[in-house]
């Protein structure tokens, strides 16, 4: 890694080289005990950025994690496509074993939270706080409900 992408990775609040290194030799490695040893520390420096990204999940390339793993759950059974970008706090989670297909370049703001068997078009962009449980298509841009005012009881 030259100086440029260390000073890249270090400045988006990443610092996950290291994670994203032993990933990609936990996914190379037939050994069963050496399996099982990387996993453990995979989930240990994943605890320690705050987030979790489940053993079985595809990452196609490494997303873009402008906030590190703060907060962020992706489901073992998910599938992340190319040049992702996901803010803290996001959850793609799974229903009975189901978890969202996200395409490439997509945008997944903050708080957000994608869940159950639904696929996220090519270029789609998750607004913060939103709620998807259905098909993005692709360009397409999900945002939150608008905020109401309760009357005062």
């Amino acid at each position: 890694m030259s100086a440029l992408e260390k000073l890249t990775d270090w400045s988006t609040g990443s610092g996950l080289t290291l994670y994203w290194r032993l990933l990609r030799l936990w996914e190379r490695t037939r050994s069963r005990p050496l399996r099982w040893a990387l996993r453990f520390l995979l989930n240990r420096s994943a605890h320690r950025h705050g987030g979790y990204i489940g053993p079985g999940a595809v990452l196609e390339d490494r997303p873009s994690l402008p906030h590190g793993l703060h907060g962020v759950y992706i489901s073992r059974y998910a599938h992340i496509g190319k040049h992702c970008r996901i803010y803290q706090n996001v959850t793609i989670g799974e229903v009975r074993g189901k978890a969202p297909r996200i395409g490439d370049g997509c945008l997944i703001g903050a708080g957000a939270v994608l869940v159950g068997d639904i696929r996220v078009g090519d270029g789609a962009r998750i607004g913060a706080g939103a709620v998807v449980a259905r098909d993005v298509p692709p360009g397409a841009t999900v945002v939150a409900p608008a905020a109401r005012v309760l009357p005062r009881s």
